[in-house]
């Protein structure tokens, strides 16, 4: 182990005169508590080292002791469903509320394991040796770790409890040397795990909102962006995808949150149900809490850790979607930091290499086929909160260059109790015309045209809004008031949600494509009757315009027999309009 000797302290950075040779990204322990640092910064006769612990009290002169690897994490079996600060140390244990500081591993536990090999088996990095049984309802599995090379297998532990940390196999490699393998093993968290073959992102990460799914969905093992100012949803979005959308496991990063808004989210986390099993859904979610009031420096690698975390269950066949709220705090924990190294700022302060690390973050998500044979995901979605909800700030700019999907929220739709609030027209999806055949395996073969057609809608609305507010609706052209009656139907009867409904709060995609076709033919049936003289009042006024505008309420999942009535409905009220115009009366 390399040491040095202490010269110089500034927040979370200190420099010290080396004794031995030191590594970049190195981790290190720091004085007699054994503050945890990471080497940032090699000169040729002093190191920079980044501190994640609180630095009160310490002077120079201080020992820093090398560890000779990179800064790493634990992972296993008994990190699911468990609460860790930014660098997966436990929190939140009654005994012991308070954080300590310092180099320490939570205490090994003890797990039930049931063998899937044999000895003489040869068996590659990433191969599962057998399955791990813990006190949740998700499968877990025991996996050579990815930098272990191939080797034949010349000891197994037969079916029984062991601790996380015991010697399970033993592996003998090309080259002789014998390995072991246990439920536990570590990887540093800005190294990516490596996969066999990354593949193409061509299906959904369903999230059961038909804003999402429908307008601006997000590939599985893709990235998306939710921006938007104070109070606009962020949070509530989150949960809410957290408990719906289709991923086996959620890892969420609180990065750089007030401590009373993290402890809220633990409170909701811990009391809601699991759809899928009926139990807790805090059993598959793991989080990661490193609060404003937490060391910068940590807020910094939270980010790395959860992702990091997030590809050990994508390892195992997993799909996990990893929700980091919000990239904006870690961003300014980079240029606090920045700051104390006295780099150049680059724009709004943040240090040059913003856009970089950026990249680094968000290209950690993929679909791939692990080096086991699997298939797994990880998908990331992550909050921005651009100061007064200015989203031409450096963060979400350069966030939008890097993601698929861009869900921007807004205030005044959040105002009007407009749920999700993210408006149609600051929004994107770069990957849903790769959706589109999945979609027509669904069912909604006029997925893509139907998305197309309401979001026209709703630009022309946009550019309308201003006139009917200055001259009336009724002053305007049939044409122009029947594109503001279709777009109102598209906003409240298929975009609006409400969380507190049992029927709407989440749809399925066959639900989605039901409910899509029939404002479609509503659409249809309007402009005919337009061509035929029809006033769109005549149609406004009818009773399927409010059974259309409340059927996502009304109607709970199932029912395709009320739709089909809807569908019905509405013929009977487009052939008995079309008469009455003919007839002039």
């Amino acid at each position: 182990m390399s040491r040095a000797t202490t010269t110089w302290i500034s927040g979370p950075v200190l420099r010290a005169r080396p004794d031995g040779p030191f590594q970049l990204r190195e981790s290190v322990t720091v004085g007699e508590r054994r503050l945890l640092g990471e080497v940032i910064r090699i000169a040729r006769d002093e190191i920079t080292v980044q501190l994640y612990e609180d630095t009160s009290g310490l002077r120079p002169g201080v020992e820093v002791v090398g560890s000779g690897r990179q800064l790493s994490i634990r992972l296993g079996p008994g990190i699911i469903s468990q609460i860790f600060d930014g660098l997966l140390r436990p929190i939140g244990d009654p005994q012991d509320p308070y954080v300590k500081p310092g180099m320490w591993e939570p205490p090994h536990r003890r797990f039930r394991f049931n063998p899937s090999v044999e000895v003489g088996a040869t068996l590659g990095p990433g191969t599962p040796i057998g399955a791990v049984s813990n006190s949740t309802s998700l499968a877990q599995r025991c996996l050579i770790p990815p930098d272990h090379p191939p080797g034949e297998v010349i000891e197994i532990l037969g079916e029984g409890e062991y601790r996380d940390d015991e010697p399970l196999c033993r592996l003998r490699g090309e080259d002789g040397v014998l390995r072991q393998v246990a439920m536990t093993h570590d990887w540093p968290v800005r190294v990516p795990r490596p996969v066999a073959k990354r593949l193409a992102a061509d299906e959904p990460m369903l999230t059961g909102q038909r804003l999402i799914d429908c307008l601006f969905p997000v590939a599985r093992g893709g990235t998306g962006a939710i921006p938007g100012g104070f109070g606009t949803g962020k949070t509530v979005l989150l949960e809410t995808i957290a408990k719906w959308c289709s991923a086996d496991v959620i890892v969420y990063v609180g990065c750089g949150e007030r401590g009373n808004e993290m402890a809220g989210l633990l409170a909701e986390l811990s009391g809601l149900e699991d759809p899928r099993t009926g139990r807790p859904l805090m059993e598959r979610t793991l989080v990661i809490a490193n609060t404003s009031n937490m060391p910068v420096s940590a807020r910094e690698a939270s980010i790395y850790t959860g992702v990091t975390v997030a590809e050990y269950f994508r390892d195992q066949g997993l799909n996990v979607t990893l929700m980091a709220d919000s990239t904006s705090r870690w961003a300014e924990a980079l240029r606090e930091v920045s700051g104390r190294l006295g780099e150049l700022p680059g724009e709004a302060g943040y240090p040059a290499y913003l856009s970089s690390r950026l990249a680094d973050f968000y290209e950690r998500a993929a679909r791939v086929r692990t080096l086991g044979g699997d298939l797994g995901s990880v998908t990331i979605l992550g909050a921005v909160s651009p100061p007064s909800g200015d989203f031409s700030e450096p963060v979400t700019t350069h966030t939008k260059r890097y993601v698929g999907c861009l869900w921007g929220l807004d205030a005044k739709r959040a105002q009007a109790r407009f749920y999700p609030a993210i408006h149609p027209l600051r929004s994107y999806s770069l990957v849903a015309t790769k959706l589109t055949r999945w979609w027509h395996s669904a069912g909604c073969t006029r997925w893509q045209e139907l998305r197309r057609r309401f979001l026209t809608l709703l630009e022309e609305e946009a550019h309308l809004e201003r006139m009917a507010r200055i001259i009336g609706r009724d002053a305007m052209p049939a044409r122009q008031r029947l594109i503001l009656l279709c777009a109102q139907l598209i906003n409240h009867g298929f975009l609006r949600q409400s969380a507190f409904s049992e029927n709407d709060r989440y749809a399925t995609p066959e639900r989605q494509a039901v409910m899509m076709r029939l404002i479609g033919s509503f659409i249809e049936s309007a402009e005919k009757l337009l061509e035929a003289g029809v006033p769109p009042e005549a149609l406004e006024e009818a009773p399927i315009f409010r059974r259309l505008m409340r059927m996502g309420d009304e109607i709970p999942e199932g029912s395709w027999e009320a739709f089909g009535e809807l569908d019905h409905e509405l013929r009977v009220t487009e052939t008995r309009l079309a008469e009455k115009g003919v007839d002039g009366s």
